[in-house]
């Protein structure tokens, strides 16, 4: 082997393999064919990430990573049901909560809103008239959630905003021995990224970083009563807030498979969601 001939062959092993075709990802069909595939009733889905801070044992692409990664299987396993199609994720998001940390790319409020009604626009010039937020950063969802409505007011296309599962701070829960506190880089994310990317995970560096003093207020806490304003190394200098030790790639997978399922009921209800009250 000439010694070019190497290199090219050692560039090629670093390169990933082309993925095959997915028939339910929008941006693979030619114009003409969109607007033979896609109807009223057709479920655009979008996922929203960040590219932030996940401490010293996750990479900053795991929120991406995860909601991508959902997003795909959900669209693979009930897209041809509920004619669910599916757009490339939107990677950077508001992450301003970890911008004290180098790697964090973050946009401002302003910029996300403008960016997001943008793309709504975009949606609205097919023939979908629903559009999917599929969130996989809980720094996003106020904004998303405004998004959406402003979007449904200027366009009229039906929004919806949907977690895989809801942040420990915004109702959800973590696993007990979080206190209800895992919100970043905890057990339940540790062990999703074990599952979908578990070269990226290094659990030689994962710890217990849960800040227990807050477990004596009863109304300003994650998920009280009285939300706060907050940046992820106030909690400590790892900028996690959550216990990773315990985390395992089965019960990734478990989560992950609980996730697609929660997903698949949450889009067939907004598949056929009419606000309306019957005629």
């Amino acid at each position: 082997m000439t010694e070019d001939a190497g290199v090219v062959t050692r560039l090629q092993r670093r390169l990933p393999s082309v993925r095959p075709v997915t028939a339910r990802l929008l941006t693979e069909l030619s114009a003409p064919a969109i607007r033979s595939a896609l109807r009223p009733d057709s479920v655009l889905v979008l996922p929203v990430g960040a590219i932030e801070q996940h401490g010293p044992h996750l990479p900053l692409a795991t929120d991406l990573i995860a909601a991508s990664a959902l997003a795909e299987r959900a669209v693979e396993r009930f897209g041809d049901e509920l004619d669910l199609w599916l757009l490339p994720p939107l990677a950077y998001t508001k992450s301003n909560e970890h911008a004290w940390s180098a790697g964090t790319f973050w946009l401002s409020a302003s910029t996300l809103t403008a960016v997001l009604h943008d793309l709504g626009r975009s949606v609205a010039t097919t023939a979908a008239r629903r559009l999917v937020f599929l969130n996989g950063h809980g720094g996003n969802s106020a904004l998303l959630q405004v998004a959406a409505r402003d979007i449904r007011v200027e366009t009229g296309l039906r929004t919806f905003v949907v977690h895989p599962r809801p942040p420990a701070d915004q109702g959800g829960t973590s696993p007990a021995g979080e206190l209800g506190m895992g919100v970043h880089g905890g057990m339940d994310e540790t062990s999703v990224m074990l599952h979908l990317r578990p070269d990226l995970v290094d659990m030689s560096q994962a710890g217990r970083w849960v800040p227990e003093h807050l477990d004596a207020y009863r109304h300003v806490r994650f998920g009280g009563s009285v939300s706060f304003g907050w940046s992820s190394d106030d909690f400590g200098p790892a900028g996690v807030i959550g216990d990773a030790t315990g985390a395992t790639a089965e019960y990734g997978e478990q989560r992950v498979a609980g996730m697609v399922g929660y997903l698949g009921e949450a889009l067939a209800e907004i598949a056929r969601f009419d606000p309306a009250p019957p005629a």
